[in-house]
C-alpha cells in the first residue's frame, strides 16, 4: 500500500467518524479516495560540508547535536586486487590485524582496556577494492578517543600472536570450505568464471604459510594502502567544524604520504563459453548456480532497468517470478533467486541460483533457464514494474536514517568516484523505468543458452542424466 493510499484511508476514516457524530451520511467509495488532493511530499536529507585538511585529505562533516556522540569513518582506496597473489593473505588480513594487533606503543591488551575504559566502539573491514574503520565516541571523551583510534590505524603493532590467531582461523575456514555445498559451489563457480583474477581467488592452505603473513609484508602493504593519498574521512555528531578541525589536523599532520601510486585494478576477463560442470557429492539436495558475463555497468543507461528486471526475476524474494515458479507452482525448491552485478569497470555476472532435491535437479535447472528466457520474450506487467519501483522508492528513506549513515555513504561515493548525489539520481532513474525497458535490457544483455551451469550434487540421484543440459565437465 502506498503512502498516498494510507493517508487517504486515514482521512476517509475520520470523515466516517464525523458523519456518524453529526448524523450525516458520509460519501464512500474509491471515487472519494481518488479525488483527495495532497501537496507533494518533499524529502530534503541533510548534506555534509566538504573540507580539505593536511595533504588534501577530503573530510565530510555533518553536525548533529541530537546525542552527545561523535561518529567517524575513514576509508582507504585499494585492497588485495591491486597486488600479486603472494600478498593476498596479508592484504585480506590487514583490516582485522590493524584492529587487533595493538599499536607500536601499546600492546593489544592495553588497547582493549583503553577502549573499554573510554567506551569506544569501532569496526574495521574491507575487501578487494577498499578498507574502512569507524569510531563512535562520547563527546566528552572525543579528544582521547580520536587520538587512540588514529594511533591504532596509523601505527599498527601487528602483534605476532594476533597474526597467528588470524592465520589459524583462516586456515580452518579454508579446510572446511568443501563441507558446505553452497560455499563450495559459489567459490568454484567464481574460479570457473574469473580464472586467476582476484575476484576468483579463495584463501587456501597455500596462501597461509607463516611467511605469507610476515611482519615485513604486512608493514609494506600498510604503507601502500593506509596513507594520506588514499584516504577519505567522515565526521558527524555533536561537534562543530571549529571544534573538530584542530583535532583532525593534529591526527593527520604526521600521517605518512603514499610512497607510490597504487597499480590500477585488473579488469577481469570472464569466461564467455557456455558449459555444464558437476561436482559429485553424496547429497540428497543439489546446489545449482548459473550465470553468464554481463556488460552492463553502473554508469550505463541500461543499469536502472537491469535493477528493476533483476528484482522482478528473482532478487525480490517471495514476490519474484523465480520464487513463484520454482517454489510455489512446481515445489522444486524452498528458495530461488537471481543475481546481476554491474561494476563500474569490466564485466559483471547475470544469472540465478537455487537448491533443490536431487531427483528434481535437471528439471529445476531447466525451469530457471526458462524463466530467465521469458523476461526477454515479453514485457513484465505494469503492476510488476509499479510494485517493484514502489518497493525501491519506499525503501529510499532508509538510506538516510542517520547523519552517520549519510556521511558514510558519501565517503564511499567519493572514494569510488561516484557523484555525491548518486543515490538521489539513482531513485529518479529507477522511477523512469518502463516495462518495455525491462524487456529490452534482458533481450540485449541476457542469453540463457550461453550460461555456465555448475551443480553440486549426486548424479546417481538425478531424474535424468545431466548431459541432457549439455556436455558435462566433472570436477573432483
Amino acid at each position: 500500500m502506498t503512502t498516498r493510499t494510507t493517508v487517504a484511508l486515514s482521512v476517509l476514516a475520520l470523515a466516517l467518524v464525523a458523519g456518524r457524530s453529526t448524523g450525516q451520511e458520509a460519501p464512500l467509495g474509491r471515487e472519494r479516495i481518488e479525488n483527495l488532493d495532497f501537496p507533494p511530499l518533499r524529502f530534503d536529507p541533510p548534506v555534509p560540508t566538504v573540507h580539505e585538511l593536511a595533504g588534501g585529505v577530503p573530510v565530510l562533516h555533518l553536525e548533529d547535536p541530537t546525542l552527545p556522540v561523535v561518529d567517524f569513518i575513514i576509508r582507504f582506496r585499494g585492497g588485495y586486487e591491486r597486488f600479486p597473489r603472494e600478498s593476498y593473505a596479508a592484504a585480506t588480513a590487514l583490516p582485522t590485524l590493524v584492529r587487533t594487533g595493538g599499536s607500536r606503543r601499546l600492546p593489544p591488551d592495553s588497547v582493549e582496556a583503553l577502549f573499554e575504559i573510554y567506551a569506544l566502539q569501532t569496526t574495521f573491514g574491507g575487501g578487494g577494492g577498499n578498507s574502512f574503520a569507524t569510531l563512535s565516541v562520547l563527546t566528552e571523551r572525543l579528544e582521547v578517543g580520536l587520538e587512540l583510534w588514529g594511533e591504532l590505524i596509523r601505527e599498527p603493532g601487528f602483534d605476532p600472536d594476533q597474526v597467528e590467531i588470524w592465520r589459524g582461523r583462516a586456515l580452518e575456514n579454508a579446510l572446511r570450505r568443501t563441507d558446505d555445498p553452497a560455499v563450495l559451489a559459489y567459490s568454484t563457480f567464481n574460479r570457473i568464471m574469473y580464472g586467476e583474477h582476484p575476484i576468483g581467488w579463495e584463501l587456501g592452505p597455500d596462501d597461509l604459510d607463516p611467511e605469507d603473513l610476515g611482519l615485513e609484508r604486512l608493514e609494506e602493504l600498510h604503507r601502500r594502502l593506509y596513507c594520506r593519498g588514499n584516504m577519505v574521512l567522515g565526521v558527524t555528531g555533536d561537534v562543530s567544524w571549529d571544534e573538530i578541525d584542530p583535532l583532525l589536523t593534529a591526527m593527520l599532520e604526521d600521517w605518512p604520504e603514499c610512497s607510490e601510486p597504487l597499480p590500477p585494478p585488473l579488469v577481469p576477463e570472464i569466461r564467455t563459453e557456455e558449459g555444464v560442470f558437476l561436482i559429485p557429492r553424496d547429497l540428497n539436495q543439489s546446489t545449482v548456480v548459473m550465470a553468464e558475463a554481463s556488460d552492463v555497468h553502473q554508469d550505463d543507461d541500461d543499469y536502472f532497468a537491469s535493477r528493476i528486471g533483476n528484482s522482478i526475476l528473482g532478487a525480490s524474494g517471495f514476490a519474484s517470478r523465480l520464487m513463484a515458479r520454482v517454489r510455489t507452482e512446481e515445489g522444486y525448491a524452498y528458495t530461488a533467486s537471481s543475481l546481476w552485478t554491474a561494476p563500474r569497470r569490466g564485466p559483471g555476472l547475470v544469472g540465478a541460483v537455487t537448491r533443490t532435491r536431487s531427483e528434481k535437479t535437471v528439471s529445476a535447472t531447466r525451469l530457471l533457464l526458462d524463466v530467465i528466457a521469458e523476461m526477454s520474450q515479453s514485457e513484465p506487467t505494469d503492476d510488476e514494474v509499479l510494485r517493484t519501483v514502489e518497493d525501491f522508492a519506499n525503501g529510499f528513506v532508509f538510506n538516510f536514517q542517520s547523519p552517520a549513515q549519510i556521511v558514510s555513504r558519501q565517503t564511499l561515493y567519493r572514494l569510488i568516484d561516484l557523484p555525491e548525489d548518486w543515490l538521489e539520481r539513482y531513485l529518479e532513474k529507477i522511477q523512469d523505468v518502463s516495462p518495455s525497458d525491462v524487456r529490452e535490457v534482458f533481450r540485449t544483455h541476457v542469453h540463457p543458452e550461453e550460461m555456465v551451469i555448475l551443480i553440486v550434487g549426486d548424479p546417481d540421484a538425478f531424474e535424468e542424466p545431466l548431459e541432457a543440459l549439455g556436455p558435462v565437465t566433472v570436477l573432483e
